[in-house]
């Protein structure tokens, strides 16, 4: 269970642990127990593609299942064992605030001092005759709402995490950080852009289009020839009870059992609508910009004209839970609220907080930093349909949800790994509820994921291969 403690705040979540009560078990073959004679029937349980330099090659991938058959003819059997991976546990090894309350306090002085300042010198931007008078402006517009909204949500953060916080260090789920620690932690060697995938998907536009060819659904458990081309024009799926490896341009990804995925960009979400599915739940954690991002090659954004084209309408089910993860600025707050929910006939019904803490329950940054807040905000809202249309088991009934509610938890060092929230919405949807993920970057049993990062999450370097059996 990710859930460690419900509170009426919300919930204290594991994030480490929901990934790794993930059936993360890979079957795989003993090579040296294979026949020498090639021409043995073998089926692998992994989708394989060779490594090509160009997407003009006709690289080919291979879907198959678990299964082996025995080497009658030759007197021997291709063994097979069972390969179980865990996700890295040091990636959540969060024990330090990134900004201890120390430095913060010290750049408040300095503020508070700059502020003197500034005051003193007032008086010389006053205009003599016939001149405007020039005021000393300490922050703009979107500083002053973003102070204003954390000056209202800041109890409710305070008071909350707190007392989930408590009951954490009650269980030892979280631990007080020894005041001398003798060992520094080492860095972590992780890959770096060992597969490109944004960019991956950008190459694959210049494919032949197949806009006008409706490709059924990839099943993994098939024992089919696919192209490179068919990974990028529709949703694979692995329905079997195991982990699947793929190797895409040399790398090597993860993918859990029951879950599918379409690896493409907002240009190319054709497949997933091909699918002719509805969803109850739809997830979106927009590439948000901001200044950093604006100022980095590495991560893209999107417009919010381009978010608003997002094909949610045709995308949810009626009473579709819609949940969009947003930054703190305002302006994207307000967005959300103002014109992306009301475009997409989605009533907002619920405002949620995720409350970013240490392993020992201090928040990552000082609650009242000026720069960096220890949270960030979800917006939960419903489809409502014009006419009324018929609900999926309508005889089900789910729970309204609650406002101001907060998700505790110690975060992933990875940029825009966000907490599950699987178990923490399972009560406001039915429990065959179908769920989609959109700008996802990593797969979970049971849901659909889209995003041109979709896999990124799942390469195999972030697991470590801790146990295998025959």
């Amino acid at each position: 269970m990710s859930v460690v403690h419900q509170l009426s705040p919300g919930w204290l979540l594991d994030h480490l642990s929901f990934i790794n009560k993930i059936n993360y078990q890979l079957h795989q073959q003993h090579e040296a127990c294979c026949s020498k004679n090639e021409s043995t029937s073998v089926r692998f349980n992994s989708l394989q593609m060779d490594s090509v330099s160009s997407f003009g090659a006709p690289a080919t991938f291979v879907a198959s299942d678990s299964t082996t058959k025995p080497d009658s003819d030759h007197g021997g059997n291709c063994e097979m064992f069972i390969q179980k991976y865990v996700f890295r546990s040091e990636l959540f090894d969060v024990t330090k605030p990134y900004i201890t309350s120390a430095i913060h306090k010290e750049c408040q002085q300095k503020n508070e001092k700059e502020d003197l300042m500034n005051d003193v010198k007032k008086e010389n931007f006053i205009s003599i005759i016939g001149k405007k008078r020039k005021r000393c402006v300490v922050f703009n517009q979107g500083e002053l709402d973003a102070m204003e909204y954390h000056t209202k949500i800041r109890g409710l953060i305070l008071d909350g995490s707190s007392q989930l916080i408590q009951e954490g260090l009650k269980s030892g789920f979280l631990h007080p950080l020894p005041e001398k620690q003798d060992k520094c932690s080492e860095r972590i060697t992780l890959p770096l852009d060992t597969c490109n995938l944004s960019e991956l998907c950008e190459m694959a536009k210049h494919l032949p289009s197949l806009n006008e060819i409706e490709l059924q659904t990839l099943q993994l458990m098939e024992d089919d020839m696919v192209t490179e081309q068919d990974l990028f024009s529709r949703v694979v799926e692995n329905n079997s009870s195991f982990t699947k490896m793929i190797t895409l341009m040399g790398q090597k990804y993860l993918l859990p059992p029951k879950s599918s995925f379409l690896l493409s960009d907002i240009s190319y979400m054709h497949p997933l609508l091909n699918c002719r599915k509805t969803y109850d739940v739809i997830v979106i954690d927009p590439p948000w910009q901001n200044k950093s991002v604006k100022r980095s090659n590495r991560y893209s954004y999107l417009s919010p004209l381009q978010i608003k084209q997002l094909p949610i309408p045709k995308l949810a089910a009626p009473n579709c839970l819609v949940v969009t993860w947003v930054t703190n600025r305002q302006k994207h707050l307000r967005f959300v609220k103002e014109e992306l929910y009301p475009s997409w006939s989605v009533e907002i019904v619920a405002e949620w907080h995720w409350v970013k803490i240490t392993t020992s329950g201090e928040f990552v940054f000082p609650l009242d930093s000026p720069h960096k807040k220890p949270y960030e905000g979800l917006i939960l809202g419903r489809v409502r349909e014009e006419t009324a249309l018929p609900l999926r088991n309508a005889d089900v009934r789910v729970l309204p949800i609650p406002d101001h509610k907060l998700i505790v938890s110690v975060p992933c060092t990875l940029h825009s790994h966000k907490p599950p929230l699987a178990e923490v919405l399972k009560d406001y949807i039915k429990p065959d509820g179908e769920c989609l993920e959109l700008f996802a970057r990593n797969l979970q049993p049971g849901w659909t994921s889209w995003g041109n990062e979709v896999l990124k999450f799942q390469h195999v370097d972030y697991f470590i291969a801790v146990e295998s059996r025959s």
